[in-house]
């Protein structure tokens, strides 16, 4: 490979102290649209040249060879046995003609394997005793290291020889060709770095057919994506509650010199997956009281005395009396009660109340834009015959529903569907500022006995003339608060469904405008104050909105998903509503909106040891007085959360850290219910603990929901720069307090459950939120960040690294579902197909030398110049392949929270750009790092810190 050139290297002053440090940033480069030299990169990149940022190292330690082979089974052996490596070493070639090449620990690229001599006298470091399933190790763990000899340099195996001359044309032994936006300009070989692919196989093997026992203080879990079951034995499931560490420091310095944020994501509805047990259902009056002094709920953390007359609350540490009714003798060491095990509240870590108080039950509120837009779109029609199907099916399943009808252009009209009419009566609301209800009865009726008065108004709907044109924009707020006028009068929660066809006008006066015409400086993701005003009221009401958008609109048009959003509703947008496949998303959309479970005015409260706060919490919700009380209008089995909290005074390790989450809400029948979910984590002061107790995943989950809805008030350069010196400072903590005084400067370490959070890290750096691109859509970004925000844990994890499926490979027949490969374009074969899977997007790519058979059989065409490209649907053949994949395809589809269309792209197409967009490992076209240089910066970087 040919040597880098050689810059000057400009010096820096070293900082006093180190959590001043801000770091070397990576300025990430433009699209690739913009002709740019590398030279250019370095200067915007902030860095001098791409030569050595550590002067002193020239020469550093090599790995064992034969360790490190790329022609092995694996891509990196380093990393194959599980949890067996920690760091990844190697040794630069000596200076040659001037010239220094990068510095790093990590294999260069494109170098075939060449015999090495290791010395006799090399160190083995053996990592400490395994934490966690069988078969697992955990800390830091050292290659070989290697003396330099200036007169005879050791060379890795993945080194070029100096002259290879005509060798150089040979194929790589086992390695797969790089792609341009797969090179990394360092010379780093990126199939040789640590693979997300390869470490969530792993867990998914060591935990197949095992269960996962959740007791208090119990060990790391499998992680968010590996299926397992989850049986509660007094502490939550971990698909409720993860902690980001389940060994949180003791005291505040131990939190700050980890650099491991201190917080939870939390999903309080979480469905259980097949074979785990829901929580259990008591009555309020049998249930032992909690604290009366904090408000928190009974759980298995709280210590009785007195023979069980008196109980101490870990939350806040006050001695709280057992009333008589509820009263339980003690007994043993521990001073259990005699019934702990009759009772939920006192063994298990999730459990829920019914209470005896009953609200009313939620209702199907419908409103319908019927401007000349709609009529001249034929939007209305279609909206009319979509939603007679669906109540002539849900009539069957939820008859008892109450159901409302709304039709608004520049007025609103209402309509009194009593079963005692002869026919529906329709009221005209003309004062849109005051709306009074002229009357109650008959507006929301039920299900049953209103289907055919709803049936006869769709079918005069399309036939009314417009009482205006659509000369001006239409504001979402008029059938949003006639809506909520409807809930306010009957005093009762429910879902209100907008149909939306004419152009928007934003919501409130236009000074308040988000991000146009603003008189003082807001972000582009902030909502204006109307639409904050108007979405608090909804809150307090329980109405959650959920937008159906008909029609494309412009950048520069006011943006209608922060109210639904805030709301706990979802905004769903149609450029073609006349096509078959924005047909076909919209009934599912429908569908899943109507038919999905949903608890309403819902309230979240969380508790935390006695000597821990929260500090923060991260979601779609309307900001409160405190963080720690969140109110909803509507939660759904998505819906998740993240905190964070601070130390008040150190814990005390024999009680460990004990956090609570209680959510309040009614069921769709009005029954009101609390879910407790009571997490009890071990402590200690030591770091190795806290790392080792970490899970990529989740911290990826928590970074993204902090820096997402950091960007309501922060400039998105600040938080990509935060992003990198918070992961950077952690890896430093690490590499100080817990790796070996024998690690070179060279040496990549990083600590053993961690090794995929740098490709998750720069996934979320570069993501179209926090790095727009050049086509880059306002909306596509206000969507796409209210979105992620409110997904869980596993699907975060599969939105910032998408799993990329091979369905044929060029060679093999068999359907792989479950094994995927790295995303990067060095991963997709020309002669293959493969399936990129996230949670907003499926996409299928189609190699140029797949067998014409394979596409006969798939496409019903023999041509790869014939294949549709774009948003398709798979023609349904009957043969093999066709119902293979298109099983896999709703497989996947049910899987995720939104309808998704699938996107076939060509090798070579024009479309390639939002599949370069989903492999996450690549230079991204936004101008994003790849995950091999960002990797790099972070390594150099932690070194620089603890110079």
């Amino acid at each position: 490979m040919k040597d880098l050139p050689v810059l000057p290297c400009r010096a820096r002053p070293r900082k006093k102290r180190a959590n001043q440090w801000r770091g070397s940033r990576i300025m990430d480069v433009p699209s690739a649209n913009h002709s740019q030299t590398p030279c250019q990169w370095a200067e915007y990149s902030g860095w001098p040249a791409p030569c050595s940022p550590l002067p002193a190292l020239q020469h550093l330690s090599v790995g064992s060879p034969h360790t490190q082979t790329p022609s092995s089974s694996s891509c990196n052996s380093s990393f194959a046995a599980p949890y067996s490596q920690a760091l990844v070493s190697s040794m630069m070639p000596a200076v040659n003609g001037g010239q220094v090449p990068p510095p790093s620990s990590l294999p260069l690229a494109n170098k075939p394997p060449q015999a090495s001599h290791v010395p006799p006298h090399c160190v083995q470091q053996v990592s400490p005793a395994p934490v966690g399933p069988p078969g697992f190790q955990d800390g830091p763990q050292m290659s070989p290291a290697v003396p330099h000899h200036p007169a005879s340099p050791v060379q890795p195996a993945w080194l070029l020889p100096p002259n290879r001359g005509a060798e150089a044309s040979e194929p790589d032994l086992g390695v797969t060709p790089q792609s341009p936006n797969s090179e990394s300009r360092y010379g780093l070989n990126p199939e040789l770095l640590p693979s997300a692919v390869r470490v969530m196989a792993d867990d998914a093997a060591a935990w197949a057919g095992k269960v996962f026992m959740s007791e208090p203080f119990s060990g790391l879990p499998p992680l968010p994506s590996t299926p397992c079951v989850f049986e509660d034995r007094g502490n939550v499931s971990p698909r409720v509650i993860r902690p980001t560490s389940y060994c949180a420091p003791s005291d505040g310095p131990s939190a700050l010199r980890s650099r491991v944020p201190l917080g939870a994501v939390v999903t309080p509805l979480a469905r259980p997956a097949p074979g785990e047990t829901p929580p259990p259902l008591c009555r309020e009056e049998e249930c032992v009281p909690g604290c009366r002094w904090c408000g928190a709920y009974m759980c298995p953390a709280v210590s009785w005395q007195d023979c069980g007359q008196r109980f101490c609350c870990p939350f806040c540490g006050k001695l709280s009396e057992v009333s008589w009714q509820h009263y339980q003798p003690t007994a043993g060491v521990q001073g259990a009660r005699l019934d702990r095990d009759k009772r939920p509240e006192l063994h298990m870590g999730s459990y829920e109340i019914v209470s005896s108080h009953k609200d009313e039950a939620a209702v199907l509120l419908l409103a319908v834009d019927v401007s000349a837009s709609a009529l001249r779109t034929g939007n209305l029609e279609f909206v009319t015959r979509q939603l007679h199907e669906l109540l002539s099916c849900l009539r069957r399943e939820h008859g008892g529903t109450r159901v409302g009808l709304i039709t608004y252009d520049s007025r609103v009209h209402l309509y009194d569907l009593s079963l005692h009419l002869s026919r529906p009566h329709m009221l005209v609301l003309t004062d849109a500022d005051d709306l009074l209800l002229p009357v109650r009865e008959g507006l929301l009726v039920p299900l049953e006995d209103c289907v055919e008065s709803l049936h006869s108004v769709f079918q005069l709907l399309p036939h009314f003339a417009p009482e205006c044109d659509d000369s001006g924009a239409v504001s979402l707020e008029l059938p949003v608060r006639a809506g909520l006028a409807v809930l306010q009068t009957l005093k009762c929660p429910g879902k209100l469904l907008l149909f939306h066809t004419a152009p928007l006008a934003e919501i409130g006066p236009a000074s308040t405008s988000g991000f146009f015409g603003s008189s003082k400086p807001k972000t582009l993701f902030q909502p204006s104050e109307g639409a904050v005003s108007l979405a608090r009221q909804c809150v307090s009401q329980g109405c959650g909105v959920h937008l159906f958008f008909l029609a494309l609109q412009d950048v520069g048009g006011a943006w209608p998903g922060h109210v639904p959003y805030l709301t706990g509703g979802a905004l769903h947008s149609y450029s073609h509503l006349q096509g078959e496949l924005d047909q076909d998303r919209f009934s599912c959309d429908l569908r899943r909106t109507v038919e999905q479970d949903a608890g309403y005015k819902a309230e979240l409260l969380m508790f935390a040891s006695k000597d821990v706060r929260v500090s923060g919490c991260y979601g779609l919700f309307v900001p409160g007085p405190s963080p720690s009380q969140v109110a909803m209008a509507t939660v759904g089995s998505w819906t998740s959360l993240a905190v964070e909290l601070a130390h008040s005074r150190a814990l005390e390790e024999p009680r460990g850290l004990v956090l609570q989450a209680v959510l309040k809400y009614s069921t769709g029948s009005g029954e009101r219910r609390t879910r407790v979910h009571t997490l009890t984590l071990r402590c200690s002061r030591h770091l190795q603990d806290t790392f080792r107790h970490c899970q990529a995943q989740t911290l990826l989950a928590f970074y993204c929901k902090k820096m997402y809805c950091g960007a309501l008030e922060r400039p998105l350069q600040e938080l990509r720069e935060e992003l990198q010196t918070e992961v950077t400072e952690l890896l430093a903590s690490y590499r100080k307090h817990c790796g070996s005084s024998s690690v070179s400067a060279g040496q990549l370490v990083l600590p053993q459950q961690l090794r995929a959070l740098p490709v998750y890290v720069n996934s979320l750096r570069k993501s179209e939120v926090l790095l727009p691109g050049v086509r880059s859509s306002v909306h596509q970004r206000l969507q796409q960040r209210c979105q992620v925000v409110a997904m869980d844990t596993p699907s975060t994890a599969t939105h910032f690294y998408p799993r990329l499926l091979p369905l044929f490979p060029a060679h093999s027949a068999p359907l792989a579902r479950e094994a995927s490969l790295r995303c990067s374009a060095a991963s997709l074969d020309p002669g293959a197909l493969y399936l990129v899977h996230a949670p907003l997007a499926l996409l299928l790519w189609v190699g140029a030398e797949v067998p014409a058979c394979t596409l006969a059989q798939l496409f019903n065409t023999s041509c790869f110049s014939s294949l549709p490209s774009g948003e398709t649907k798979l023609p349904p053949l009957e043969t093999s392949v066709s119902t293979r994949v298109r099983s896999l395809v709703d497989s996947l589809n049910s899987q995720v929270s939104c309808a998704r269309t699938l996107l076939v792209v060509k090798q070579g197409d024009a479309c390639k750009e939002v599949l370069q967009r989903h492999l996450v490992e690549d230079k991204s076209p936004n101008g994003g790092a790849s995950y091999a240089d960002f990797l790099y910066h972070l390594h150099v970087n932690s070194v620089r810190l603890l110079q």
